[in-house]
């Protein structure tokens, strides 16, 4: 490993954009970051203005580069993953504003398609279920919603891309049309077990091959930026966290609780098909070599703290939560099913909504926090088992990151109801520096994904302490509250 050389992260997320300067050892030196507004034009639709996604990119990096006194080494970009752009391919003038991983409005597409039996050959190929979640409709649609789009695009003139393939364009001066290997695996559009663009899935959904970027490795020169700097590394965010957090052995699990909650177990070289209703996915590719994911993803998380915070007014800063969750001995029998947008794995009901269930009188708003973060610990716990199952390893080790980990009372519960530890590692900013290692690798800063996952270390780590008893009777809980939600 070089010394002295630091890398810098793009980190493109649902609610900010940022760029963090790190050491090769994972110190971050310098953080910038801009909140990003999130647009809901019509009940379940959600987007973004894709010029704030790139100019307010574009100055958390310059803010950083000003600073530095040499310049980094190389430029890894992760990002929010299923997000749809199409843009002008001379001008990169966006067509439509980026249609948000959370938007719902394909969900009668979807239904018509699992109709008419495409589900099965869709999971197949893509690892995938058929929602509304991926990009393939949310990119249909913009061709047939937006006007003259779809003329434009047989003609050439238009280019797709997720956030990473976007900000690749205007970093590189429209220079490089390309998107990395994991975000292209959640477009619903690429076969992951032939590593190709898929022609049967191209003409199921309509979309012209000319809108589509080049694919490649997760190390890989990407082109440069700002005045010659490499781009070395790219990856969709929960992968760059799994590369963040070393989970490069089979059977190794991170689980992120930012936004939504996503846990991802590293499977090896094979593709698995899933039998739980999870998500086949590529974890990285180096090399020309995969490694696959089996990944669980919960909509909702650290959202359902900040509707608690911004929505009910039920205290002023996120850590509150943790002091109410405490102030009260249990959850009352109070449960929170934060399905604002659907329930993800592996229930993947996109028509249901949220509810509180098991109110009495002498519940009060410490037992709705509380059940709000007990929440996180269940959704977790349904994945994990179906997680096993498909991947075919016991997860001993939940290593988890995101912003709900500061908060000790929810990950004491998650290791008491995992009934298995949990850590939380020292570089918290596990997905910035999973696309730092990545970028790293290329440009020589380290040996290979596995010397930088080396230096991995815990700051924390909690054992579980309920009996399991305990834990089988409130899990019993959730499970009533959460049939209770799908029989409505």
């Amino acid at each position: 490993m070089s010394e002295g050389q630091t890398l810098l992260a793009i980190d493109q997320g649902t609610t900010s954009s940022r760029a963090i300067l790190f050491s090769p050892g994972g110190d971050v030196l310098d953080v910038q970051q801009k909140e990003l507004a999130l647009h809901y034009p019509q009940k379940g639709w959600v987007e973004q203005n894709p010029d704030d996604i790139w100019n307010d990119t574009r100055e958390c990096c310059t803010k950083i580069l000003e600073q530095c006194a040499a310049l980094p080494a190389a430029i890894g970009i992760t990002n929010q993953r299923e997000t749809t752009i199409v843009w002008d391919r001379e001008t990169g003038v966006p067509v439509y504003n980026a249609i948000v991983w959370q938007d719902r409005r394909t969900a009668d597409y979807c239904d018509g398609l699992k109709e008419q039996g495409h589900e099965e050959m869709i999971s197949g190929k893509t690892g995938l279920l058929l929602d509304p979640y991926f990009s393939a409709t949310k990119l249909s649609w913009i061709l047939d919603n937006v006007e003259g789009a779809r003329v434009r695009a047989e003609a050439g003139e238009l280019a797709f891309g997720t956030v990473d393939s976007f900000l690749l364009w205007k970093l590189t001066d429209g220079a490089v049309h390309a998107t990395d290997i994991t975000n292209v695996s959640r477009t619903m559009l690429y076969n992951i077990r032939e590593q190709k663009w898929d022609e049967e899935l191209l003409e199921l959904f309509n979309i012209p091959a000319s809108l589509l970027p080049e694919v490649r490795d997760n190390v890989s020169d990407f082109g440069s930026a700002f005045d010659g700097i490499p781009i070395g590394g790219m990856a969709g965010d929960q992968q760059a966290a799994l590369i963040g957090q070393g989970c490069l052995k089979p059977g190794m699990v991170k689980s992120t609780y930012g936004t939504g909650c996503f846990a991802l177990m590293n499977i090896g070289e094979a593709f698995k098909k899933s039998e739980n209703r999870l998500l086949i996915t590529v974890a990285y590719r180096v090399g020309g070599q995969i490694t696959y994911a089996v990944e669980g993803s919960i909509f909702v998380a650290g959202a359902a703290i900040q509707w608690l915070r911004d929505g009910l007014g039920l205290f002023d800063d996120a850590a509150e939560s943790e002091a109410l969750a405490t102030s009260v001995p249990d959850n009352n029998e109070v449960y929170f099913v934060p399905a604002f947008t659907g329930l993800g794995a592996p229930y993947w009901r996109p028509d249901v909504r949220a509810t509180i269930t098991g109110m009495s009188r002498e519940s009060n708003k410490a037992h709705v926090v509380r059940a709000a973060l007990e929440a996180q610990a269940y959704q977790t716990l349904d994945l994990i088992g179906a997680m096993e199952k498909d991947g075919g390893y016991d997860a001993d080790v939940l290593r988890a990151d995101g912003g709900l980990v500061a908060n000790e009372f929810m990950c004491q519960f998650l290791a008491d109801m995992l009934q298995r530890p949990v850590e939380v590692p020292k570089v918290v900013e596990t997905t910035a520096w999973g696309a730092a290692v990545l970028a790293g690798v290329q440009v020589g800063v380290f040996e290979s994904l596995q010397a930088a996952s080396a230096q991995w270390l815990a700051e924390h780590r909690y054992e579980p302490k309920m009996a399991v008893s305990e834990c089988e009777a409130l899990y019993g809980g959730w499970k009533k509250a959460v049939d209770t939600l799908l029989s409505n």
